[in-house]
């Protein structure tokens, strides 16, 4: 039978295993993944919220987690505008609803408990802290030390809180005490300086947790879950954070005070090493140092993983059956495909629609903002009729000309409703920029070459014609004849037409991506956005000499938040230069001379100018069919140039309404 193909091919994710008095039917764990910002301001649920954890029940996992909710009335443990509470009844009808939600689907159901502590207090113009350590991100608020009242106020706020989510009908709750929340400002060295009995040694840092934990079991029983999530390894070295020795001390410390499982996570929100974007190997964290491996070891409760593990059930089988872990804790996966898992137990790994560490998900929420997924448009509109993918009343034939992210995402929805879909490309590959992007491996290029041959796959599966080197012109529209021409032509980039261009030193950064015209040893990119940035890298990392001249003030001023401060980095880290707030205004034999807004000039040695911005629509092919085709649409940066995420949102939302 197809369903059982996964199970035979993955018997260690398949196979149920024990928590306490509890079983799962298999070793998959829906992570919270922090909050959805989909509740209310003041924390009640809502049909949102309800909607995307419809969603999340039915993805098969054996263990559920609903997103963390804050324990406190005064708001200090509110990290995130609409994040949800659980510091008074009130809220248990809406917990309850998502418990029930979960046990329909025969999931054992967690209530996470999240007080985010330094990085709280959202409403306030304060956060608490064990110790008033300054904040290194700029958008947190000022902290405050805890007194000694207010420490034990917060463990019997986490115990009340814990007791309530029983009430609400859960059979477990969550402690979260990792990535830089309250709980591990405690535990760590960098935040937690306090001289009494909650400070110094490692003990003594952990005695918060080991209260708390002590008191949530007193209120809700042996009979029922506790878990913890905890740092395998901090990553906060520059600031002075636990050692991984100190981290495993702290667990086996959990352990002893009595939860049922502990979860293991990597990095703090601070950290300068990134965790979770796509410039990490999948797999990476599961071997660091063999430090996820000594904690097996040494400690008896399950123990689960997920960071950088993506939907890749090889790797997670192996690991399984080599004992590294427990649990497969998924997060980011689920919410990209929710899925997932019931396409890998029918042996259709191929289908799932991978996660590409965009980390727009978490960006959005330290702004405030709702999740949204990079790849998945329907996430936290999964209720809204404008986004229900149902068969086409009228079947049409549709040609798609552009095989980047918009026409991809556009084909595959429109086919999957019955409509008869050719797309038509310039290239000899799909993609589009989505293509050079991932030529890029410093930037995590493997992770969107996932997400083109998912759509390759489901192109095929489709019966969707592809066309490759074929230019699309009126003549070729109106010999085809189709019902719907849409037009994802993306964005071209314009060389400029000042005077110190000249032909062959002057080139696109798209060509230069592409190969088609060589580069010497000391390169010039004009434009300090994602274009320019992944191409100034990719020279640095092939051994040119490379300079940045950006207009504006900021270099990576278009990319996703989570990734600025890494472009940063690798910038530095590969000897690239930038000028910032200068333009070219010479170019000699050799050389480029630029001037600052001050008015410094400064000359650089340069083969080759590299021009990345601006992007302008391809929008030609608009002007000529418009008279041509009855229903005519364009899509993706042949509108404006913008980023990935949009183009697959805007392909999507025509996807099911043509």
């Amino acid at each position: 039978m197809a369903a059982l193909k996964g199970y035979e091919k993955y018997p260690h994710i398949f196979q149920p295993i024990r928590l306490g008095r509890y079983t799962s039917r298999n070793r998959v764990k829906f992570a919270a993944c922090s909050v959805s910002n989909f509740c209310t301001r003041d924390g009640f649920l809502t049909d949102r919220e309800y909607y995307r954890m419809v969603e999340i029940a039915r993805c098969g996992a054996g263990i559920i987690t609903n997103q963390g909710a804050y324990p406190d009335p005064r708001g200090e443990g509110k990290g995130y505008l609409r994040q949800a509470a659980i510091y008074d009844d009130k809220f248990i009808p809406g917990l309850k609803k998502v418990a029930n939600l979960i046990h329909e689907y025969g999931a054992i159901a967690i209530e996470q408990i999240l007080h985010c502590g330094r990085y709280g207090g959202i409403e306030l113009d304060y956060c608490v802290q064990p110790s008033a350590v300054p904040q290194t991100l700029p958008h947190f608020k000022p902290p405050r030390e805890m007194s000694k009242e207010e420490i034990k106020r917060s463990i019997k706020e986490h115990a009340e809180a814990a007791e309530r989510a029983i009430r609400a009908g859960f059979d477990g709750v969550e402690i979260h005490g990792f990535m830089g929340y309250h709980v591990a400002n405690f535990l760590s060295k960098f935040t937690n300086r306090r001289t009494d009995e909650y400070g110094g040694p490692v003990e003594n840092r952990a005695r918060f947790m080991v209260e708390m934990v002590q008191a949530m079991r007193d209120r809700i029983g042996k009979e029922y879950l506790l878990g913890i999530r905890l740092n395998v390894v901090e990553l906060m070295d520059e600031f002075g954070g636990n050692t991984p020795e100190e981290c495993l001390e702290i667990i086996k410390l959990a352990e002893k005070a009595g939860v049922d499982y502990i979860s293991l996570l990597v990095g703090w929100h601070e950290s300068r090493h990134s965790t979770l974007g796509r410039d990490v190997p999948l797999g990476y964290w599961l071997r660091y140092g063999g430090y996820v491996e000594k904690v097996k070891k040494e400690v008896k409760v399950p123990i689960l993983f997920g960071p950088r593990l993506g939907a890749s059930p090889e790797l997670v089988d192996k690991a399984l059956a080599e004992g590294l872990f427990d649990v497969w804790e998924v997060c980011r996966p689920f919410l990209a495909d929710p899925l997932m898992l019931h396409k890998i137990a029918e042996g259709r790994e191929e289908d799932v629609k991978p996660c590409i560490g965009d980390l727009l998900c978490l960006a959005r929420l330290f702004r405030s903002l709702p999740y949204e997924c990079c790849v998945n448009p329907r996430l936290g509109h999964e209720y809204e009729p404008g986004y229900e993918v149902k068969q086409a009343v009228v079947k049409k034939r549709i040609m798609v000309v552009g095989a980047g992210p918009a026409g991809l995402e556009f084909a595959v929805t429109a086919a999957s409703r019955g409509h008869q879909v050719e797309v038509y490309d310039e290239n000899s590959e799909i993609g589009g920029q989505v293509r050079l992007l991932a030529k890029n491996e410093l930037t995590g290029g493997e992770d969107l070459r996932r997400l083109l041959a998912y759509y390759n796959t489901q192109l095929r599966k489709l019966g969707v014609k592809v066309y490759l080197n074929t230019r699309v012109t009126p003549e070729l529209v109106a010999k085809a004849m189709p019902d719907v021409v849409v037009l994802a032509t993306g964005a071209t980039i314009e060389l400029p037409k000042e005077a110190w261009v000249k032909e062959g030193r002057v080139v696109s950064a798209f060509d230069v991506l592409e190969g088609k015209v060589e580069v010497n040893d000391n390169v010039v990119v004009v434009g300090g956005g994602k274009v320019g940035l992944v191409t100034a890298e990719r020279l640095a990392a092939n051994g040119k000499s490379v300079w940045i001249v950006e207009p504006s003030k900021k270099i990576a001023e278009d990319v996703t938040p989570t990734f600025k401060w890494r472009h940063a980095m690798w910038v530095k880290e590969q000897g690239v230069k930038v000028v910032a707030e200068a333009k070219v205004v010479d170019v000699t034999e050799g050389a480029v001379k630029v001037r600052t807004s001050s008015g410094d000039e400064k000359t650089m040695p340069a083969g080759v100018i590299v021009i990345s911005t601006p992007r302008k629509p391809r929008g030609e092919l608009y002007r000529a069919l418009e008279y041509l085709c009855d229903e005519l649409y364009l899509i993706g940066d042949a509108v404006m140039p913008r980023s990935m995420h949009e183009a697959i949102h805007e392909g999507f939302k025509l996807g099911v309404s043509v």
